[in-house]
């Protein structure tokens, strides 16, 4: 696992700690450089001054504030336009990958997230790759 998102910027809003936890333990052992906005309300503000190889949305947050309005503030940034946007989320697969597409994401990836896949599937995004995973528990059309 170790080396695979190496030097890599990734921003990540999320507001569940263990799944913080999770990003942390698993993202920097692929050598990635971690920053977070627990509840989104930071996000454009800290994304200034990290700016990112890739940007994590969790899209059910909580505080009034989701994933999808985030997503549109970022995008109206011309500095971030180019960054790769992916959403990592417990939300319907079925209903939220379309979402997704239509609002111009790189990407989705179902929770509970994979450990052992996802610094693959994180690089791949970084690299151009547009990336739908909701795994075998969700049937996708």
């Amino acid at each position: 696992m170790e080396g695979k998102l190496k030097g890599k910027r990734i921003f990540i809003t999320e507001d569940n700690t263990n799944n913080r936890v999770v990003y942390t333990m698993v993202l920097r052992l692929s050598g990635a450089v971690l920053e977070f906005d627990r509840w989104g309300h930071s996000t454009l503000t800290l994304l200034e001054a990290f700016e990112p190889h890739l940007i994590i949305l969790d899209l059910m947050l909580s505080r009034n504030i989701d994933g999808f309005t985030i997503f549109e503030e970022i995008r109206r940034d011309p500095k971030f336009q180019a960054v790769p946007i992916v959403a990592i989320s417990a939300s319907e697969p079925a209903v939220a990958i379309p979402k997704c597409i239509e609002l111009g994401f790189s990407g989705f990836i179902a929770k509970p997230v994979n450990d052992r896949l996802l610094p693959d599937q994180l690089a791949r995004l970084i690299n151009g790759e547009q990336f739908w995973y909701a795994d075998n528990h969700y049937e996708m059309e």
